[in-house]
């Protein structure tokens, strides 16, 4: 259920206000720390950032798919690697429980997850199974009881602060692509679960990715979310929302950007006057101004039509693919703007420029997007 309008304000204003006096001033030492505070983490709790998608019911603020995309706006304005945090109880982590759990699997696990007092973090990607998720080679084979998981993950969110893995594995070894794949809730201190160290990134240091491997590791039976075979489309259709929130965060970024274009192509003087007096200055600016505006009337839209019960998984993969590759140039012409002082890390502009390269890959590429968008075209033309 939607906030009333003046509570939706006073949470907006609250998540605005954290972002600019805690998080913004915190960014370079983030970077370079490669870990956010926990007193940071402990603030985020204390907001309920994390449980904004969990019903209410389970401790959580369940809020709307457009006041969902209006936090993710703000907290776009600061470095990514502060929303990860939150960013897998929010999305692919949660929702999986959320929209497919059991009454007793929601009881058990969603009230920590909104606090913040559990991590979760989604296992899909594996070395060989990337964009082609139906061909992931993770097992997961009942034996009496439990399931025997046995496989290895790759590149996955928050597994080294994980509590709980939602686990894609393979139920049905003999049949092929999407069909024999299961979702599980997998505890992260079973036997048999090993977590390999953070990979070191292009970007977004202070979030952390990790390969999680599974060795005969034994997944309670009730563990197992809706039915067999139904865990790739599970997966998909976590995926809609996540992609809306990605999208979101990626304006919430250019917009971050813009700001400090603006800024510097207003105080800079070259020539005897401020740069934004160029026209090939304004140039830069304009489209970037258009192109950031142009994204969030995209999200608004897409977040809206999902809240009235529309399907939007062709909006969500548009949304996903012009945001995304949007805040790239974005992030492309700050550099410009701000000239060699782009290029060095004090203006934080060379880190906004490598952070925002990540949006184009992860919960699916932009190649992706375009399969996903045209295939819905030919089908409902």
């Amino acid at each position: 259920m939607a906030l009333d309008a003046e509570t939706r304000q006073q949470l907006i204003d609250s998540v605005a206000r954290f972002v600019r006096e805690r998080l913004v001033p915190l960014e370079h030492k983030v970077a370079e720390d490669d870990e956010v505070p926990q007193e940071i983490v402990d603030e985020m709790r204390a907001l309920g950032l994390f449980g904004i998608s969990i019903p209410g019911e389970f401790g959580g603020l369940g809020l709307s798919m457009e006041e969902e995309v209006l936090v993710a706006l703000e907290l776009g304005r600061t470095s990514p690697a502060f929303r990860s945090v939150i960013g897998t109880n929010v999305g692919i982590g949660s929702q999986v429980i959320v929209m497919f759990g059991s009454d007793a699997q929601k009881a058990e696990w969603l009230p920590g997850l909104a606090s913040g007092e559990l991590i979760s973090s989604f296992c899909l990607t594996e070395p060989e199974a990337g964009s082609d998720a139906a061909s992931l080679r993770t097992q997961a084979i009942l034996d009496g009881d439990a399931y025997v998981v046995n496989g290895t993950k790759r590149f996955i969110t928050n597994a080294n602060k994980a509590g709980v893995f939602t686990l894609m594995a393979r139920t049905d070894p003999a049949k092929a692509g999407a069909g024999g794949i299961s979702a599980f809730i997998v505890p992260s201190n079973l036997p048999g679960i090993i977590i390999g160290k953070p990979e070191k990134k292009m970007g977004q240091q202070g979030a952390h990715i990790c390969d999680v491997t599974f060795e005969n590791c034994r997944v309670p039976r009730e563990n197992l979310l809706g039915a067999e075979g139904q865990g790739f489309k599970v997966a998909m259709q976590v995926l809609d929302r996540g992609r809306l929130h990605i999208s979101a965060v990626c304006v919430g970024v250019a917009e971050r950007l813009l700001r400090e274009m603006t800024d510097y192509a207003a105080e800079r003087r070259q020539f005897g006057s401020a740069i934004g007096e160029f026209q090939l200055i304004q140039g830069l600016l304009a489209d970037s101004q258009t192109e950031a505006y142009a994204g969030r009337c995209m999200v608004m839209d897409a977040a809206r039509t999902r809240d009235a019960g529309g399907n939007v998984t062709m909006e969500a993969s548009a949304c996903k693919y012009f945001c995304s590759e949007m805040v790239g140039r974005v992030a492309d012409r700050a550099v410009q703007v701000f000239g060699g002082a782009g290029y060095v890390a004090d203006y934080g502009i060379e880190r906004f420029y490598r952070d925002v390269r990540i949006f184009r890959l992860y919960e699916g590429t932009s190649q992706i997007q375009q399969v996903i968008i045209a295939r819905h075209m030919l089908r409902n033309r």
